[in-house]
């Protein structure tokens, strides 16, 4: 049986959706025929994804809010449903992240990126709420490897993907009677985003030893990360909700055998 993944007349919404991993999602639905907004709250990175995402065919809308702004978040939704129709599709994955270690790190840089990446994730999908198509949506949180698996430098990261992943749970059980599919990808070491660049893999000795770590021995794609929320997205994923789907070549699974041999290795620090 061939896959239709077709969203012709289908409304995706992706917030934080002009760069790296989001952006890469962004692109996969213009090119299936959506219409697509993506919010982020950089003007000029709005303006430049749109510009591209044009060229893809389709229909594209940009709009402007923080995250952790609540009301803008709601004005960004009425704007995207006026413009394109109730969303059947929206993807969360606005993000921050740094490395530290929690003995060194303030109250506020630990804030921060909870506020961006859990409470912000909360005003994603409460405000997308009455927008969403029901029954028939399908909402899907970017999050990461330290939703679940620990990691030296990144309490603060850890902490706030495990609450995302929760938001997924709980949700999926409280929209699920109206016909709302929720579900999580957890990126590994994706190419070509800035954060891996920076975070995982600076040097050539870093990127050896990273890949060495995952069972697959290789670095990810946008494209892998893009065609797995094209398929939660799509009539063949009807029945899945609520899950936690790793896409990461092994990668978490790999992670805990040197904690066990007792050795040091490379976090898989997911990338945006």
């Amino acid at each position: 049986m061939q896959l239709n993944l077709d969203f012709k007349g289908r409304h995706v919404f992706i917030f934080g959706g002009t760069t790296g991993i989001n952006f890469g999602i962004a692109q996969a639905f213009a090119r299936q025929g959506a219409s697509v907004t993506v919010a982020s709250r950089k003007k000029e990175n709005v303006e430049l994804a749109c510009k591209q995402l044009a060229e893809l065919g389709g229909q594209v809308h940009g709009v402007c809010a923080d995250v952790r702004d609540f009301e803008a978040v709601g004005r960004a939704f009425e704007e995207a449903v006026h413009n394109f129709g109730a969303i059947d599709v929206l993807v969360s994955g606005a993000a921050g992240n740094f490395l530290c270690e929690a003995k060194d790190m303030s109250s506020n840089g630990f804030r921060v990126v909870v506020d961006i990446d859990l409470v912000g994730s909360f005003h994603v999908l409460r405000q997308a709420y009455p927008h969403l198509k029901k029954p028939g949506a399908s909402v899907i949180n970017v999050t990461a490897p330290q939703s679940f698996v620990p990691m030296r430098y990144q309490v603060h990261a850890c902490a706030a993907k495990a609450g995302v992943d929760q938001l997924t749970r709980v949700l999926a059980l409280e929209w699920g009677g109206e016909g709302i599919r929720i579900n999580s990808i957890s990126p590994g070491p994706i190419e070509g985003t800035e954060g891996f660049r920076k975070l995982m893999a600076p040097t050539e000795k870093e990127r050896a030893a990273a890949a060495a770590h995952v069972p697959l021995r290789c670095f990810g794609t946008l494209d892998d990360i893009a065609n797995l929320a094209l398929f939660l997205s799509s009539p063949y994923a009807g029945y899945i909700s609520g899950a936690l789907i790793p896409c990461d070549g092994g990668g978490a699974i790999e992670s805990v055998k040197p904690a066990l041999e007792g050795a040091g290795h490379a976090s898989l620090l997911a990338t945006r």
